[in-house]
C-alpha cells in the first residue's frame, strides 16, 4: 500500500512541537492514514482539535494533512475543521481566504448544508472587516437555501443566527437582533460559552429588548438561564430593569434611572424608555383585571402609569396603534373599554396573579351554580 512519503515526514515534525499531551495522536493519524480508516481518522482529527493546546497546530494540520484525503471524509466535518483552522488565524483577512477557498469545493448539490456553514463562516470574518454589503447578501442567498432544507443541523443555524445577530448589531436593529439571537442560544450549549462571551450576549439582549420598538414582553429573555450570568456583576441593574419592564413597574424603573449614565445609549434614549414603560404598565394594569373588569377610567391609568390625565388618551391609542390591547376609547365617560390584551410569557409572580383570578372565577361560577339550582327547584315545584 502506497503512502504518500510526505505524510509521514509530516506527522513526524508535528510531533515534536506538539505538546507531551497531543504527541500521542500523530502515531495514530499515521497509522489509521496508511490503513485509509477514513471515518476513524475523521473522528481522531475532531477529538484532537477539539483539545484546546492544539490551537496552533490546527493550520499546519489541516493545509498539509487534511487536504491530502478532504475527499475522503463528511463535507460538512471538512468544514468543521476548516473552521477551527481559521479561528487560528491572526489575519482576518487571510481567514476570510482561507474559507472563501473552502466554500468553492463544497459548492455542489449535495453538499448544500456544507456550503452554507463555510460561506456563513467566511462572511463572519467579512463582517469583522467591515463588508456589511457582502454580509448582508450571504445572509439573503443563506436563509433562502436554508428554508429549503427538509433538516437543518444545529451547528449551521447557530453559524447563520451568530452571523445574522451581529450584523443587526452593528446595524442597530434592535428587535431583530434581539430574535436572531434568542434563536442562537437555542442552537448551542450556553455551557460551552466563557462567562465573559455570557455576559456580553446578556449584556447585548437586555439592551435590545430594552431598545427594539416592537419589543413589549421579555418573557423569553427572563426565563433563559443567559440572563443569570448578570447576576453579582456590575451590570445586574440591566437584569432588575427588564424585570421592571416586564411588570410595568414605574417606580422601580425610576428607581433603576440613575445607572443608566453608565450606558450613553439608554441615556440618549430615555424619552421612548418612559414611554415605553408606561405602555407597559397599561398592558400590566388591564392583564391583573378580570376580563369582566376592563373599562378603565382615565383617572385609574394616569396613577398606574403616573401619567398626567390630558396625556393618558395618546398613550391609549399608542396601545392600540401597536396592537398591545383591543378596545374602544370613550373621550365622553374618559375610560377605555378593553376586550383584548396581547398574550405574553408570563412570569413567576404573573403566573401566581393569573391563579388567584382563576380562583375567584372559580368561586363565582359555584355561587352561580348555587343559586341556580336552588332556583331550579322552586320552578319545578
Amino acid at each position: 500500500m502506497e503512502v504518500d512519503s510526505d505524510i509521514p515526514n509530516f506527522l513526524a515534525t508535528q510531533k515534536q512541537q506538539a505538546p507531551a499531551s497531543l504527541q500521542g495522536y500523530y502515531g495514530t493519524f499515521e497509522d489509521l492514514y496508511e490503513r485509509k480508516l477514513w471515518h476513524q481518522l475523521t473522528l481522531a482529527v475532531e477529538d484532537f482539535v477539539s483539545k484546546p493546546e492544539s490551537g496552533p497546530l490546527q493550520v499546519a494540520l489541516y493545509r498539509s494533512f487534511i487536504s491530502d484525503w478532504e475527499s475522503k471524509m463528511s463535507q460538512l466535518k471538512l468544514v468543521s475543521l476548516g473552521v477551527s483552522a481559521a479561528k487560528q488565524l491572526s489575519d482576518h483577512k487571510e481567514a476570510r481566504e482561507f474559507l472563501k477557498s473552502l466554500t468553492e469545493k463544497v459548492d455542489t448539490d449535495e453538499t448544500r448544508d456544507a456550503y452554507v456553514l463555510a460561506r456563513m463562516e467566511a462572511t463572519h470574518f467579512g463582517l469583522i472587516l467591515g463588508d456589511l454589503e457582502t454580509t448582508k447578501k450571504d445572509m439573503d442567498d443563506c436563509s433562502k437555501l436554508l428554508d429549503g432544507f427538509d433538516s437543518v443541523d444545529p451547528h449551521i443555524n447557530a453559524s447563520f443566527l451568530r452571523v445574522s445577530a451581529d450584523y443587526y448589531k452593528i446595524k442597530a436593529e434592535y428587535a431583530k437582533y434581539y430574535k436572531s439571537a434568542l434563536l442562537y442560544l437555542a442552537c448551542i450549549n450556553i455551557d460551552e460559552l466563557s462567562n465573559a462571551e455570557k455576559t456580553s450576549r446578556a449584556n447585548d439582549l437586555a439592551l435590545s429588548a430594552l431598545l427594539g420598538d416592537s419589543i413589549y414582553n421579555f418573557g423569553e429573555l427572563l426565563m433563559h438561564p443567559i440572563l443569570e450570568s448578570l447576576v453579582g456583576t456590575d451590570r445586574e441593574w440591566l437584569k432588575n430593569l427588564l424585570f421592571a419592564f416586564n411588570s410595568g413597574d414605574i417606580g422601580k424603573f425610576e428607581a433603576l434611572a440613575p445607572h443608566f449614565s453608565q450606558e450613553n445609549i439608554l441615556q440618549s434614549n430615555m424619552t421612548a424608555l418612559r414611554q415605553k414603560i408606561c405602555l407597559m404598565s397599561l398592558t400590566e394594569t388591564v392583564f391583573k383585571r378580570n376580563s369582566d373588569n376592563r373599562t378603565i377610567a382615565f383617572s385609574t391609568i394616569s396613577t398606574e402609569t403616573k401619567l398626567p390625565l390630558e396625556e393618558v388618551e395618546i398613550l391609549a391609542m399608542k396601545a392600540l396603534s401597536l396592537g398591545l390591547i383591543k378596545g374602544t376609547i370613550d373621550q365622553v365617560d374618559e375610560v377605555v373599554r378593553v376586550n383584548w390584551v396581547q398574550p405574553r410569557v408570563l412570569d413567576r409572580n404573573q403566573i401566581q396573579g393569573m391563579q388567584q383570578r382563576l380562583q375567584e372565577w372559580t368561586e363565582n361560577v359555584n355561587k352561580t351554580a348555587l343559586v341556580m339550582e336552588t332556583e331550579a327547584i322552586d320552578v319545578y315545584a
